[in-house]
């Protein structure tokens, strides 16, 4: 059975906690799984929430600032050392090309896996496979940094009180979902529109460290889930804007104009105490959809299709 989830190993910024480890997300995707932003504790994170190496395919970096990316030489050398036996791509920023190599070879190891280099220079589509297509957009922070999104290609859904009328049945279903169109003797000509509506893939994005800009727009747009960072509330917009971050209202304000289905605030800072007022701000900035305000280990499903 496939499974779409989103597994949450880690919500702090810049500083963790006691409570909060610092950033890694998983996202379970059928028979994939991406891993984004391994801040500093990550390959401990993953073995509390039941992820494996062997479970990834690919890691995505948002940039390089330690909290989301500290974790990547433990990562890639659990990777080596538990044999993982499939490709494994990683993107990320490719001005900080530097970055990635000293922290793929930190320390000495035994390199046995076949980890494949991908590193973002622009806005645009990055991977595409049966399952999905994977995009990435340029984002505003003091350092390069880039949002991910996936999208699911569009699907059809049969019918089937369409199929009786148009007496379709048994094989010629398949044949007709395989081939557009179906003519027989006994049939006038049917097409694939006559009996079936368009099922719209999943979208999924990742939006961490940035001001409000374009590329955040971009990457929510229709998504059925959305991982935002929500660093400050509102009060401290200033600092926000200084440091290259977003509020709380401010990512719920850009979920509800892009008809965001749930909503995943995290990236706290270590200033607020209180998760509570986050979502209380969300929901004053008129956000009305499912909203999760993260914490470490926590598991949250895509939403089913409507």
């Amino acid at each position: 059975m496939s499974v779409r989830e989103l597994v949450v190993l880690g919500t702090a910024s810049q500083v963790p906690t006691r409570h909060r480890n610092h950033n890694g997300y998983v996202l379970r995707w059928d028979g994939e799984a991406i891993l984004f932003d391994p801040g500093e504790g990550t390959q401990r994170q993953m073995l509390h929430a039941g992820v494996a190496a062997h479970d990834l395919t690919r890691i995505c970096v948002t940039h390089f600032h330690g909290d989301h990316s500290l974790g990547l030489a433990g990562v890639l050398q659990r990777i080596s050392l538990d044999r993982v036996p499939h490709p494994v791509t990683a993107h990320y920023p490719a001005g900080g090309q530097r970055f990635f190599e000293r922290l793929r070879y930190a320390t000495a190891y035994h390199e046995a896996a076949d980890l494949r280099e991908a590193p973002v220079a622009a806005d645009g589509v990055l991977a595409t496979t049966p399952a999905f297509t994977l995009e990435a957009r340029k984002l505003s922070h003091p350092v390069e940094s880039y949002g991910y999104r996936l999208v699911e290609p569009d699907g059809r859904r049969m019918l089937p009180g369409r199929l009786a009328e148009h007496g379709v049945a048994g094989p010629d279903i398949a044949r007709l979902q395989r081939d557009g169109s179906l003519d027989r003797v006994t049939l006038d000509r049917v097409t694939l529109d006559q009996v079936s509506e368009v099922r719209r893939g999943q979208r999924f994005a990742f939006v961490m460290d940035t001001r409000l800009c374009e590329g955040v727009h971009a990457l929510a747009e229709g998504c059925d889930l959305l991982v935002i960072e929500s660093t400050f509330l509102d009060e401290d917009a200033g600092l926000a804007a200084d440091y290259g971050h977003l509020t709380a209202g401010q990512a719920a304000a850009v979920a509800r104009e892009a008809g965001v289905r749930h909503l995943v605030l995290t990236h706290f800072s270590q200033r607020y105490g209180d998760p509570a007022v986050f979502e209380r701000q969300a929901r004053t900035a008129g956000y009305q959809g499912e909203l999760t305000v993260a914490h470490d280990l926590i598991r949250v499903p895509v939403p089913r299709r409507r």
